[in-house]
C-alpha cells in the first residue's frame, strides 16, 4: 500500500478534507479499490477475479452474461449450431482495437487458438473441446469441437471469449500482458505494480455511446478497513468488496451505497496430492488425514466469525440457486472425536503438521487463525504462511504448498466451476488430483444435454472426489458486496460480481 492511500485514510479517520479535496480535483476519474492486485493483464494467462474486474474495462468478449445469467451477445451478434459439435458466430461491424486494428474473423480465430494452444494457457481447460477455428467470412467464424458440449457457449462469456489483437499479440510475444490491446471501452495506459492500473476512453470504441467516464484507476488496497476508509474519504468512487460487518455501517451513510448479492463461486481449501515434493506429507498422501482435517472445521462458526454469518456454508462448488447444486450433498458436522480416530487410523503421529497457505488479506488471515485453532483441537498443527495474492497462485502452480485457502469467483455453467479445478488435466488442478471415475464423469457431463442426468453426474463427482478422496474443502458461497458513492449512477448489480463501466456516470 502506498503511502498516498495512507494518508488519504488517515485524513479520512481524523475528519480532515484533503481527500475530498483531492476527489474533486480528480474530475471524472473513476477511482476502483480492489482487494488485490491483479496477476497479467493476458486473457489467455491470467487467473485472478480482480483481474476479470480490469479486463471487464479493458477487454470485451465474444458474449457476456446479463443480470439474469443469460448469455448475451457483446463482441458477437448472434450464434447458431449447425449441428451438436458445430457452431457459428456471426460478429458485430466496425469494431476496432485499441491500436487501430479491425477486429474480425481472423482476429477470433487467432484469439481462440491462442487461448487453446500458448503454453502455460489458463483458458486450454475451459475450450479443450474445442478442434479448429474456420473463417467463413470477416464477419463470422465456425468453430468445430470434438464431441458435443453443453458448456462451450458459457466458456465464452469470460476470458476465453476475449479477443486480443493479433498484431500486437505477435510483436509482444509473452510480454503482451504488459501493454495489452484489446477491442473494449478502455484503452491501457500504465500500471504500477501493487498501485495502480490506469485506463482511458477509447473513442473507437463500438459501443461509445454508453461510455461517460474519461478515465478509470483501479487501485489494490488488501486492508478492508483502509479500502473503506478511502471510499468514506472521497478517495474512491467505488470498491469492489467490503467486509460483511461493514454493510451496516454504508447504509447509514447517506452519501455511500452498497449492492449484496450472491455469488456464482466459493472459497475452499486446495490439497496438494501430487504436485512436486511438496505433497509428500501426511495430508498430501492419505485421504483419511484429509477427512480428519475437514471434519476437525465447523463451517457455520467460521462463517459467523469472520463475516457476521451472510455467507452460505457448502460442500460443492455449485451455489444453491444454481440448477445443477446437488441439494443432498450437504456439509458434514463437525465431529472432533471422529478427526481423531481417523488420524489413528491413518497412524501418523500428532500433532500434524499442515502449512495452510492463505492470501494476506485481513479476514482471510482471520479464517486461517479460526481454522487454526479448530484443528488444533483435533490433532492438527497448522502453521500459516500468508501470501500477496498473485505470488500465492503462482507459489500453487509450481507445487510449493501443502494446503491452500484460495477462491473461485464462479461460473454461470457448474463446468466453469470444476472441470478445470478436479479433472487430472485441469490447467487450475493445482494439487494435481487425480481419478479416472472423476475424469471420466466430468467429460460426460460436459456433454450431457438433459439437465435431470447432469445433475446426476455432479452428484456422483462429489461423492468421489470430495466425500472419498477429500481432494479439496469447499467451506461457503460468498456474497458480492459492492460500495460505492452516491455520486456514482448507473451502477447494475450483477452475480458474477464484475464492475461494468457500461451506463456509469459521476455526477
Amino acid at each position: 500500500m502506498t503511502f498516498r492511500r495512507v494518508l488519504l485514510a488517515a485524513c479520512a479517520a481524523l475528519g480532515l478534507g484533503a481527500a475530498a479535496h483531492e476527489a474533486q480535483a480528480q474530475g471524472q476519474n473513476l477511482r476502483i479499490g480492489l482487494r488485490e492486485d491483479p496477476d497479467i493483464l493476458d486473457p489467455t494467462l491470467a487467473r485472478t477475479f480482480v483481474g476479470r474486474i480490469v479486463f471487464a474495462s479493458l477487454c470485451d468478449k465474444l458474449f457476456d452474461i446479463n443480470d439474469k445469467l443469460e448469455i448475451v451477445p457483446q463482441l458477437a451478434t448472434g450464434h447458431r449450431w449447425e449441428d451438436p459439435r458445430t457452431l457459428i458466430i456471426t460478429l458485430r461491424d466496425n469494431v476496432r482495437f485499441h491500436d487501430g486494428e479491425v477486429m474480425d474473423a481472423e482476429a477470433v480465430r487467432y484469439s481462440l487458438d491462442r487461448h487453446l494452444t500458448m503454453q502455460g494457457s489458463f483458458r486450454r481447460g475451459e475450450i479443450g473441446s474445442m478442434e479448429a477455428v474456420e473463417v467463413v467470412d470477416p464477419r463470422t467464424v465456425r468453430i468445430r469441437l470434438r464431441q458435443p458440449s453443453a458448456a462451450f457457449l458459457s466458456q465464452l462469456t469470460d476470458r476465453a471469449g476475449m479477443i486480443i489483437s493479433p498484431k500486437a499479440a505477435e510483436a509482444a510475444g509473452r510480454n503482451f500482458g504488459n501493454r495489452p490491446v484489446c477491442a473494449g471501452p478502455y484503452r491501457f495506459v500504465e500500471r504500477l505494480a501493487q498501485d495502480r492500473i490506469v485506463l482511458e476512453r477509447f473513442p473507437e470504441y463500438w459501443n461509445a455511446q454508453a461510455i461517460h467516464i474519461p478515465r478509470i484507476t483501479f487501485l489494490p488496497i488488501p486492508d478492508s478497513t483502509v479500502r473503506l476508509a478511502n471510499l468514506q474519504s472521497g478517495a474512491l468512487e467505488i470498491v469492489q468488496t467490503i467486509d460483511p460487518d461493514d454493510v451496516a455501517a454504508v447504509r447509514r451513510n447517506s452519501r455511500l451505497r452498497v449492492s449484496v448479492s450472491d455469488e456464482l463461486g466459493y472459497q475452499s481449501i486446495t490439497f496438494n496430492i501430487g504436485n512436486g515434493a511438496r505433497a509428500q506429507t501426511p495430508i498430501g498422501q492419505d485421504a483419511r488425514v484429509r477427512a480428519a482435517f475437514e471434519l476437525s472445521l465447523d463451517r457455520n462458526a467460521l462463517n459467523q466469525v469472520v463475516y457476521e454469518g451472510m455467507y452460505t456454508p457448502t460442500a460443492q462448488p455449485v451455489p444453491p440457486a444454481n440448477p445443477f447444486h446437488v441439494r443432498g450433498f450437504q456439509p458434514e458436522p463437525r465431529n472432533v472425536e471422529r478427526a481423531r480416530a481417523l488420524l489413528r487410523e491413518a497412524g501418523v503421529q500428532t500433532p500434524v503438521r499442515v502449512e495452510l497457505t492463505v492470501p494476506n488479506n485481513p479476514d482471510l488471515r482471520q479464517v486461517g487463525e479460526v481454522v487454526q485453532a479448530m484443528a488444533r483441537e483435533a490433532g492438527f498443527d497448522v502453521r500459516l504462511n500468508a501470501m500477496e495474492f498473485a505470488s500465492s497462485l503462482q507459489a500453487a502452480t509450481r507445487g510449493e504448498f501443502e494446503a491452500y485457502l484460495i477462491a473461485w469467483s464462479g461460473r454461470v455453467d457448474p463446468d466453469g466451476n470444476t472441470w478445470t479445478f478436479i479433472h487430472s488435466r485441469g490447467p487450475q488442478n493445482d494439487g494435481r488430483y487425480a481419478n479416472p471415475e472423476v475424469d471420466r464423469l466430468l467429460d460426460e457431463a460436459r456433454v450431457e444435454q438433459d439437465a435431470e442426468k447432469r445433475r446426476a453426474l455432479y452428484g456422483r463427482i462429489w461423492e468421489i472426489s470430495i466425500r472419498q478422496d477429500r481432494s479439496r474443502v469447499y467451506l461457503w458461497h460468498r456474497k458480492n458486496i459492492v460500495a460505492h458513492t452516491a455520486r456514482l449512477q448507473g451502477f447494475s448489480v450483477n452475480p458474477d460480481g464484475l464492475i461494468r463501466p457500461q451506463a456509469l456516470r459521476l455526477q
